[in-house]
């Protein structure tokens, strides 16, 4: 699988003042869709980090808004594996609102940059078998079209480790 999809709702505690929803909960529904991603590749990101020792900290995270999203709203989060590197995991994110029977509406696209640690903090790199079935998702992704080009360029360099 090279994106997984997660529908959710807008909850009323998620907008601000003026209806809308506050900008920072892009990254909250971007971690659901994270998650749900690992676990569509066949492993559960808690067990990730109890078996492994393998955290994936936010070390960066950028999102270009397009549309607000409102109270009620039915929103559709498409994940995918941006690029890859030994000790680095990056997701790309990009959300809609489904509209009723309409063309969904893009209501921004996201990305965040994650560096494997340990429990400790120090870097290490992605154990083999998180790294593989990343890779593949990815690489499935590239040969669907569904990548930018810079996504190639991590990919080639995916068995690297920094």
């Amino acid at each position: 699988m090279s994106v997984s999809t997660v529908t959710l709702r807008v909850r009323y505690a998620e907008t601000d003042q003026m209806g809308v929803v506050y900008h920072a909960n892009y990254f909250v529904w971007c971690e659901i869709g994270r998650v749900e991603l690992l676990r569509s590749l066949g492993f559960d990101y808690k067990q990730m980090e109890i078996d492994d020792d393998c955290h994936l900290p936010v070390a960066e995270a950028t999102c270009r808004y397009k549309s607000p999203a409102r109270y009620d709203d039915q929103i559709v989060i498409e994940t995918r594996i941006s690029g890859l590197r030994g000790s680095v995991v990056k997701f790309g994110y990009r959300l809609f609102c489904a509209a009723g029977g309409g063309e969904p509406r893009l209501l921004a696209e996201a990305e965040t940059v994650h560096v494997v640690v340990d429990r400790e903090m120090r870097k290490r790199p992605l154990p083999e078998k998180y790294l593989a079935a990343l890779r593949a998702a990815m690489e499935q992704g590239i040969a669907n079209g569904e990548k930018p080009a810079e996504a190639r360029e991590i990919c080639s360099s995916a068995s690297e480790r920094p």
